[in-house]
């Protein structure tokens, strides 16, 4: 049995706080389809409570996180001007270690955001 899981923390990098109360998605990607796997929220700390792909369910492959930040965005008065140039950030993404920690933070501001694997 594989060892490994996946978490993710959002940053609000213009408040410079952490980016609570953001949907995100995780769906596991094929040639063939897009399953979706699991929906959270991020919590006050900018996390979920549990990890997005937990070690029970964890396996190696080719994976997308959705992020509604949006909906974050339009809370806290940072969304500018109508459409958000930002709304739904897709960040694509493959798991190759079946033992591994995998951590897919986003930095997020009104106009731009970042990622990389973290620890």
């Amino acid at each position: 049995m594989a060892d490994g899981y996946l978490t993710t923390h959002v940053l609000d990098t213009a408040r410079g706080v952490p980016g609570d109360g953001i949907r995100i998605e995780l769906f596991h990607l094929s040639e063939e389809r897009r399953e979706k796997l699991a929906e959270t929220m991020t919590n006050s700390d900018g996390r979920t409570d549990s990890p997005i792909l937990p070690v029970s369910e964890f396996a190696t492959g080719t994976y997308e996180l959705v992020f509604h930040a949006g909906d974050y965005l339009r809370r806290h008065d940072l969304a500018g001007d109508a459409p958000l140039f930002l709304d739904i950030v897709p960040i694509r993404f493959g798991m190759a270690d079946p033992d591994a920690h995998y951590h897919v933070p986003l930095l997020l501001s009104p106009y731009g955001y970042s990622t990389y694997r973290g620890s």
